[in-house]
């Protein structure tokens, strides 16, 4: 079927005279190349006052590439920069924050022992304003009550949720009096609430006359929230429309090339045997607090069961525990019958379990290896890759490149490392890797976490074709609508408890999202 995609509600913010004014930001044919590839190849792009301006693409496209150069964390390889109508030079974000740019990156970058207090007078102290955590703390709070935040300024960031540390986030780039507002994936973690509360933010801010960049690979965000869109594809600009102007299938088409039909299609669950069994699990968090608190399911053979839930309700420390990561205080896992309760990972390993983590770049891959390696983490050791006293480097680097035709993993070669490429490409190297040897239960943490459309497709009929093999899936899901798509069972987590367990034909969308914020 084509896809189609249920929009938000939008209010169009209040006109300030955006066809009058001068463009707050120009970016002139910028090039900015990595190796091989082509990440930005000749962009040039305007941004207004009082304008969304969303920038969409899918992974790859060079979005965050081109707001990193715009920020100063890269410098471009050709092209040019205009702030106010006059030539800068972008060295490093410190300079970007004194032309008034600010960034609101897709993984929040707080200093976890630190207040919210602190970490916003360490920001304003870069940009050589000397201000202590309490002194500013009733500019956090005016500022707070001015965009509808609810925050605490003395509360340690480790303490707050996702989208509590977006919000301090976005606060410390408000504190620095930044007129241009970049803003990367931020909805990738939010719940529905938790992005309306976002978009009003934004359109609060656009009102009176700040320019917002919106980087984003979801259409219905893009079409509900933007004033103009820009759309990238393979490192150029395609398109620049109204969100009146263009359908949900036109912008499909301008962002992926081709028409995007939906392969998800799940089939019953025909297969019996139980191959995970958790019994009254009890688990602590980083704190020594309790985070999961008597949690018992199954996993049966050919099954996706999916466990729903905010983040932070203890679902990672259940899959770490699952997964050999993290230490078990009471209760049981089995494993196809076997007791692995607080079993190594190896071992795990060994016996067919795979883990797609949450946290692709600090827990999936070890970026500084080549794509090939980090393919072969888990089959280094076999007979097939390496003797008593050496690895066989030639047949993993052939092996590795069937496997990234296979998965479609776009890189420039098998040897290049493996933090330089998107994170699409990246998700598509660990499953290519999880997948490679024939698991009996995989354990997938927000699988599609931060993937464009195409992508997530490709993510989800992979695991739908694991399924039909018979394999178990464990999933972990804030995305309840495509929990509802893929998932045979599913199950609400909140504050350390299952507070139920529903087969997907009987599951009210509804009830489940009032227990996913512990109303029921």
């Amino acid at each position: 079927m084509v896809l189609k995609l249920k929009l938000i509600e939008k209010e169009k913010p209040p006109k300030i005279g955006i066809e009058k004014a001068k463009p707050l930001v120009e970016m002139r044919n910028i090039v900015k190349k990595f190796y091989r590839v082509v990440a930005n190849d000749g962009i040039s792009l305007s941004i207004y006052p009082g304008q969304i301006h969303a920038l969409l693409g899918e992974n790859g496209a060079g979005k965050s590439t081109l707001m990193n150069i715009l920020y100063g964390i890269y410098r471009p390889d050709e092209g040019e920069i205009y702030v106010s109508g006059r030539k800068v030079s972008i060295k490093s974000p410190k300079d970007a924050m004194r032309l008034g740019i600010g960034m609101v990156h897709q993984h929040p970058r707080l200093v976890e022992a630190l207040s919210v207090a602190e970490n916003i007078s360490l920001s304003l102290t870069d940009v050589g304003v000397f201000a202590s955590p309490r002194v500013i703390k009733p500019r956090i709070m005016e500022l707070a009550r001015k965009y509808g935040m609810k925050i605490d300024p003395d509360a340690k960031i480790w303490q707050l949720s996702y989208s509590e540390r977006q919000r301090v986030e976005l606060l410390r780039v408000l504190m620095q009096n930044a007129k241009v507002l970049i803003l990367d994936e931020p909805t990738t973690m939010l719940t529905s609430s938790e992005k309306k509360e976002l978009f009003s933010m934004l359109r609060k801010m656009a009102s009176e006359g700040k320019a917002v960049i919106f980087i984003t690979h979801k259409l219905e965000e893009a079409l509900s929230v933007s004033d103009v869109i820009t759309v990238l594809r393979k490192g150029k600009v395609v398109a620049q429309v109204a969100p009146e102007e263009v359908t949900v299938e036109e912008l499909a088409r301008l962002m992926l090339g081709y028409e995007m039909v939906s392969t998800i299609e799940r089939e019953p669950h025909r297969y019996d045997g139980v191959v995970l069994k958790v019994e009254n699990l009890h688990v602590l968090g980083d704190a020594g607090v309790p985070m999961v608190k008597g949690v018992s399911f199954e996993v049966r053979q050919g099954e996706i069961f999916t466990i729903c839930g905010v983040a932070g309700n203890g679902q990672r420390e259940l899959v770490e525990a699952i997964t050999g990561l993290r230490k078990v205080v009471r209760g049981k896992v089995f494993f196809l019958g076997r007791d692995v309760t607080n079993a190594s990972p190896r071992l795990l390993v060994d016996m067919g379990v795979a883990h797609i983590p949450e946290d692709r770049i600090h827990v999936g891959i070890v970026p500084d290896m080549s794509v090939a390696e980090n393919l072969a983490l888990k089959k280094y050791r076999s007979p097939e890759f390496s003797t008593r006293f050496t690895v066989m480097y030639g047949k993993i680097y052939e092996w590795a490149r069937g496997l990234i035709e296979q998965y479609s993993i776009v890189a420039p070669s098998e040897k290049i490392p493996a933090k330089h490429l998107s994170g699409g490409n990246i998700q598509r190297l660990i499953l290519a890797r999880e997948f490679s040897g024939e698991p009996k239960l995989i354990v997938a943490v927000n699988p599609t976490y931060g993937l464009d459309v195409a992508a997530t497709n490709f993510i989800l009929s992979k695991l739908l074709e694991a399924k039909k093999r018979g394999t178990a899936v464990l999933m972990i899901s804030e995305d309840l609508e495509q929990a509802l798509k893929v998932s045979d069972k599913i199950a609400v987590m909140y504050e350390g408890q299952l507070k139920g367990i529903f087969p997907v034909e009987e599951a009210d969308i509804r009830e489940i999202e009032l227990m996913m914020v512990g109303v029921k």
